[in-house]
């Protein structure tokens, strides 16, 4: 090339290769040094660590100085990259450091390290759990205080509901919700306001999903705060909203039909069954495949192994005393027996072969829980729309049902395929037949025998419509409530021992309860390093919240349908605002007499027009509402 260049007599190109010795060793000497430059960018961008909002690594952390090599850590030094990630310092500088006990474990067929922080604070335990790459020291999890015990505080994708979280069709539902019951007439009212405020628990869930427990959990008291005043109101004044919504029944109704297909479509097609709705299955299979009380017979880990294991190496199913291949739900038997008994006829229709599929998305990971969840929640819709259109008219009976169709609390509950649309839903149907004593005594007892918390209601549902009206109607009403609970304990008869299985009952429920703790709310958290210790005011609230359903017995001393919605609304909402283990899924107990004394059309204060007339001819002409026009 050179000789080429000094034939075609170019010197630019002659002088270009014939550059001086000096002037080529500046440029090498200048192009080395970018690059050596740029190496040692590349190289601190490699090692230092580079979180996300939540403390999770999203590019390659640091590699300890003084690492011998790939796939060669020691455990002080898994130890110290776990003890620099940002998530886990800041956790374990809030305990003593001669409290902490650490170690680590390396897995060779993963090549992660297990990777363990203790303290010896009382009530602290483990505080740390994590996993290090061994040929990259990266920090691939790291949970810290309730996040190490409690699985669900881990924010998980998808791990309740699956679809319903993705932004879009959660935020599709809260549209809907606004859209369809909003009074766009006057944007600024109070109905306006609690429906904002009920959407609001998403705020709460948002964090939640991000395994924010302790910024999700205060969050939910507020809008608890704020609808226990608002039904307390609606309780004493006896009247609901003087605004309505903007559109017809009929556009409502078949909104409410789209809405329902859309529902069903998402929890066949992009749901799960959370442990609660594979409780209930076993505990259906156990009365009616085994015809034994589910109440110390629920599945548990005690036999041999018998599936394969999961992500950490925990294997969930084990031969059973049947005999059975079954997934372990030990404390399955925590609920009332109604919450079994419940799932009975989707269990007689599909079975249950005994394994829990809690990872599927679709209808096969365990179909009597998917039936059973879409069942109850078509017939809490359906009982509010009747109760709307008996006491208030076509309009707001679609009004109602449209707003258990649109809420995204009532979805998040069917797409869990959970069992806690049980209990509103038998309260609804308990609303809808309000003026016969017998049949509001045998709802309320169900309820009650589903979920506890509806055992607060029993004295206020007594006093209705006058807690003076002694006679006939008390003791129709407490025979009700016998034979609900009959209904409810005759599984117990088929135990050998009866009085024994009411023992087993009472300490698998009751006294299991009583003494549970959780972080799922702001009472227990005193185990953990600058919390407070609540306790003696959850238990001062406990005490109000029991004087207070004794209290609404006698005050308002008589009551409309409203008035005993309002209330109710008001004494669950209590019961969750004291509960120790809280959660989204409890939203849609109180829910329906939310909407209903909020949406309910306004009518004279019922202690105004009370009639002295106390005859049944006379308590439907006072108490019922008058029709919306």
């Amino acid at each position: 090339m050179a000789s080429n260049l000094r034939r075609s007599g170019n010197p630019l190109g002659y002088k270009a290769l014939e550059l001086p010795t000096a002037r080529l060793g500046l440029a090498l000497a200048v192009a080395t040094a970018a690059v050596l430059v740029a190496a040692s960018g590349a190289s601190a961008a490699a090692t230092t660590p580079v979180y996300d909002s939540n403390g999770n690594p999203i590019e390659v952390p640091f590699v300890p100085q003084g690492s011998p090599g790939p796939g060669t850590l020691t455990e002080q030094q898994a130890i110290a990259a776990v003890l620099r990630f940002p998530k886990v310092a800041d956790w374990v500088g809030r305990y003593p450091a001669k409290s902490l006990t650490k170690d680590a474990t390396l897995d060779e067929d993963t090549g992660l390290w297990d990777v363990n922080v203790w303290s010896s604070l009382p009530d602290a335990g483990q505080i740390v759990e994590a996993k290090v790459e061994d040929s990259t020291a990266r920090v691939t999890e790291a949970w810290t205080g309730p996040q190490v015990a409690w699985r669900m505080a881990r924010g998980y994708k998808g791990a309740f509901g699956r679809s319903i979280n993705d932004g879009w069709i959660w935020l599709s539902f809260c549209a809907a919700f606004l859209l369809g019951l909003a009074d766009f007439r006057r944007l600024i009212s109070v109905r306006n306001l609690d429906l904002l405020v009920l959407l609001s628990f998403s705020l709460s869930l948002y964090y939640f999903n991000q395994g924010r427990v302790f910024s999700a959990m205060p969050l939910m008291y507020p809008p608890l705060l704020y609808l226990l005043g608002r039904m307390i109101w609606i309780g004493a004044r006896g009247r609901g909203t003087p605004t309505r919504a903007i559109w017809p029944a009929w556009v409502l109704l078949a909104a409410t039909v789209f809405l329902m297909g859309f529902r069903v479509g998402l929890n066949v097609q992009s749901s799960n069954v959370i442990d609660v709705g594979l409780a209930s299955v076993d505990g259906a299979q156990r009365i009616a495949g085994e015809g034994e009380s589910p109440y110390g017979h629920m599945p548990d880990e005690t036999g041999k192994a018998c599936g394969p294991a999961d992500a950490d190496g925990s294997v969930r199913d084990h031969i059973q005393t049947n005999g059975r291949c079954e997934s372990s739900n030990g404390r399955g038997d925590t609920y009332g027996p109604v919450a079994y008994l419940g799932y009975i006829p989707a269990y007689a229709v599909v079975g249950f072969d005994g394994k829990w599929n809690g990872g599927s998305s679709t209808w096969s990971g365990l179909p009597a829980a998917h039936l059973a969840a879409l069942l109850w929640d078509a017939l809490a819709l359906i009982g509010l729309g009747l109760l709307g259109l008996r006491f208030g008219g076509k309009l707001l009976g679609a009004t109602l049902a449209f707003a258990w169709a649109a809420y995204p609390f009532t979805q998040y509950v069917s797409s869990s395929n959970s069992n806690d649309a049980i209990m509103p839903a038998l309260l609804i149907w308990g609303l809808v037949l309000v003026t016969s004593p017998p049949a509001r005594g045998v709802f309320v007892a169900l309820a009650g025998w589903t979920k506890f918390a509806a055992l607060l209601l029993i004295p206020l549902w007594a006093s209705y419509p006058d807690w003076r009206r002694f006679g006939r109607q008390k003791l129709t009403y407490l025979g009700g409530i016998l034979l609900g609970t009959a209904l409810s304990f005759w599984i117990l008869l088929l135990e050998p021992h009866p009085l024994h299985a009411a023992q087993v009952f009472w300490d698998r429920t009751f006294g299991w309860q009583l003494g549970r703790s959780s972080p799922f709310s702001i009472w227990d958290w005193d185990e953990y390093p600058g919390m407070p210790d609540l306790h003696h005011v959850q238990t001062g609230l406990k005490v109000i919240l029991l004087v207070a359903a004794i209290a609404v017995y006698f005050v308002p001393r008589t009551k409309n349908v409203i008035q005993l919605g309002a209330l109710s609304a008001a004494l669950l909402i209590g019961f969750e605002l004291v509960l120790t283990h809280w959660f989204y899924l409890y939203i849609p107990w109180f829910f329906p007499f939310v909407v209903f004394a909020a949406l309910a059309p306004a009518l004279p204060s019922a202690v105004a027009e009370e009639s002295t007339e106390t005859g049944p001819e006379h308590e439907r002409e006072v108490r019922e509402l008058i029709p919306a026009s």
